[in-house]
Parts: C-alpha cells; structure tokens; sequence
C-alpha cells in the first residue's frame, strides 16, 4: 500500500462470497445454475465438511430429530440407499458400530440396484425389492423384523408432471407394501411423496396400518424442491388392515 493511501474497510469493491460458475461451450444453463446452486448450497457444503455424502443425509437426520425413531439397538432397511447419506446416519444413531459404550447395537441394511460404496457400521445389497422373496432375504440378513423401513426413492423424472406425479406415488405404494411385509409391530415407515402429499389410497392403507401419518417438510429439503416425507410410526401389525 502506497504512503498516505488509505485501506478500504467500507466494504465496498471486497470480493463477492458466493460463487459463481461461468457459463461453459455445451453445457446447457440449466446445468450451469444447478452446479452453482450446489456450489452455494450450505447443506452440500456442511455435507462436505462432516463427510456425508450427499445433503440428503440431513433430511433423515431431521426427520429423526423430530420423530425418534433412529434408536440404538434398532433394526434399519433403507431402500434404494444409493449414495448412502441415510444410511451414515442411521449407522452412527442405531449405533451399529457398536462405538457408544452401554447402548444396545443396531443394524442397518441398505438395499439398491446398483452397487454402493461400503459405509461403515451398515450392510449393503443390491437387490430389487420388488422381487417376491425380497422380503425374506431382508428378514434373513436383519436376524428378524425391522424397526424401521425407510426410502428416498424418486424414479427419473419424465418432465411431465402429472406422470412423474404417478410413478413416484407407485414406488411410495410398493415401498410401503414392502414395509407392511418386514416390519415389526410399533415399527415406523419414512418415504419421499410430493408436494400434494400421499394420495387418498395410500393414505387409507397408512392409517390402516400405523397409528400416526404425518406429512413433513424438513428444513434441508429445498425450499423450491416439490418434495415432502411421509412418516408413518406405530407399525399396527401385518393382520391389522
């Protein structure tokens, strides 16, 4: 700095914080606003600095936060558990570990398609739990019923709103008949809906089968995201319905 020339403390002409992505040959900007609202996004940069993989993994921390049903000692089966934030985070709570001294062990099982890299304390699968034996394959790998089934599971988009609207409420449906068939009783039931919320036949078969069915928005979904959880608790039993 010159003699006699004063340091800037205004404020003004300081380097903007947020990031900014320019604009690059063939990529659309639709791509360019996505990667950018990822770059500023500080549940992905909270993700990042915790060793989560992905935002997503807060969701089902907030949505336990709220409703306690990630136990020690609980038995959990995450659908479609691809890149496996939820199941991070089920691990470390249901301590499937075994790291929290005096707390009962847990297990976490996480079920895909495709292969997912190992998180520690929980057990993939690839599987479709569509198959007629999935059922029975889960019950065998968690030693018994579960406590929790669990999905964040939305098919790829079509771009129009109303199919995209069915396919996901048909996934939700398959999910919760797949819970019906694994949990135990005063087990509870967490999945991905819509906006709208579950439709009126999957939300009979929800109070027919659980005690409570809320409907939830957690702060780390997307204030513009169109998503929100369905969370069932107080599995009535398979004979209830």
């Amino acid at each position: 700095m010159k003699p006699g020339k004063k340091k800037n403390t205004s404020g003004r002409g300081q380097r903007d914080l947020r990031v900014r992505v320019k604009s690059a040959k063939g990529r659309k900007l639709s791509s360019t606003l996505w990667l950018e609202r990822q770059l500023n996004d500080p549940y992905v940069q909270r993700a990042q600095r915790e060793g989560y993989r992905g935002r997503a993994a807060y969701k089902i921390a907030e949505l336990d936060e709220k409703y306690r049903f990630l136990t020690p000692g609980a038995r959990v089966v995450d659908l479609g558990c691809a890149p496996g934030g939820w199941c991070q985070i089920a691990a470390d709570r249901v301590n499937s570990h075994g790291e929290r001294k005096g707390k009962k062990v847990g297990k976490v099982l996480g079920i895909d398609l495709q292969e997912v890299e190992h998180v520690p304390g929980a057990e993939i699968h690839v599987l479709d739990f569509l198959e007629n034996d999935a059922d029975t394959k889960v019950r065998d790998w968690l030693d018994g019923p579960a406590n929790v089934v669990m999905s964040d599971m939305a098919p790829s988009s079509c771009g129009h709103k109303g199919a995209d609207h069915l396919r996901i409420m048909a996934l939700v449906e398959a999910a919760l008949y797949f819970a019906i068939d694994v949990l135990e009783p005063g087990g509870t039931f967490v999945a991905k809906v819509l906006a709208g919320g579950a439709e009126a036949d999957i939300m009979k078969l929800l109070r027919a089968n659980f005690t409570k069915v809320a409907h939830v928005k957690p702060p780390a979904s997307r204030k513009d995201s169109s998503e929100k959880f369905v969370v069932a608790t107080g599995f009535k039993g398979r004979n209830s319905a």
